[in-house]
């Protein structure tokens, strides 16, 4: 296991950890990684030093607790690898290349992408706004800055997965990601969110077979339960996810609401309740996984 020590809100100062955390299984490993890109919530002081707005606010764009979520899968033989830093610091489920150049001084000089939807509304690689919209930085960024968080944090968290994708195709033909991720309870626009959203892509990232056995899961649990809006899934879906090839990739976001009280950042009283169901699911998918070598 690769670990780092446990971050707390209060925390303002300590040596840089890993950029993710992964737990392999023991003995009755099978081919299904639980990824949680964005629950991390390290923020170094160099970064806090940055920010015009209160750490709360950077704290409520985290899918907060995910990874403690599911972290019972690894007991079923899952494989799990986890963010460290917080979305703000790093978006490790974007493209590296989407920025914003406007955020640092004299641009970049680097090759960007094609500035997304993302990028213009201020959720690039390197987030330019919080939870409550305000801008993070009271001053621009500098290239060293931006050239340092993504490779210190965005290329080692996706290369581990790559590392971790081999590691399985050594054995199997076919493997299976859980893109892991929670959703605000309250989005402009939309008076109501279901408990969960599965986003596939629209079928593009993974065996139709896989999306209809999560989403039967789900619902025999109680939940109710949507695809591809409004998520269908993002960067890791869209880089990883290669059905022809054996690499099925399926997002899932769960309602914060469900497992904690989003204004304080802390799990609720049913936390517990969804946690233990997430393994139960786990469980279902390692099975599943089992069934297709047969």
């Amino acid at each position: 296991m690769v670990s780092a020590p446990d971050p707390r809100l209060d925390e303002v100062a300590r040596p840089a950890g890993p950029a993710f955390q992964l737990q392999r299984p023991g003995s009755n490993r099978v081919p299904l990684i639980l990824m949680s890109p964005h629950s991390g919530d390290y923020y170094p002081e160099a970064f806090r030093q940055q920010l015009q707005v209160p750490i709360q606010d950077v704290r409520r764009t985290e899918d907060a607790f995910v990874d403690r979520l599911f972290e019972g899968g690894v007991s079923k033989g899952a494989t799990q690898l986890k963010a460290v830093f917080g979305r703000c610091y790093v978006d490790l489920n974007r493209d590296a290349g989407e920025l914003d150049p406007d955020m640092f001084e004299g641009g970049l000089g680097r090759s960007l992408g094609v500035p997304s939807a993302r990028v213009q509304a201020g959720l690039g690689c390197l987030p330019r706004i919080g939870a409550s919209g305000k801008p993070l930085y009271a001053a621009k960024l500098t290239r060293v800055d931006a050239d340092q968080r993504l490779a210190s944090v965005h290329a080692l968290y996706h290369g581990q997965l790559q590392a971790e994708m081999a590691r399985l195709f050594e054995d199997w033909a076919d493997i299976y990601l859980i893109d892991c991720h929670s959703m605000p309870s309250r989005q402009p626009g939309r008076p109501t969110l279901p408990d969960i959203v599965l986003g596939d892509r629209f079928g593009s990232s993974c065996d139709a077979q896989l999306t209809s056995l999560v989403e039967r899961t789900l619902r025999q649990l109680g939940y109710s339960v949507v695809r591809n809006a409004p998520y269908a899934g993002g960067y890791t879906t869209r880089r990883y996810g290669r059905p022809r090839r054996g690499a099925h990739v399926l997002q899932i976001e769960i309602n914060r609401s469900l497992y904690m009280n989003e204004a304080d950042v802390v799990p609720n009283g049913n936390f517990e309740r969804v946690q233990n169901d997430m393994t139960r699911l786990s469980e279902a998918l390692a099975e599943f996984a089992l069934e297709q070598k047969s």
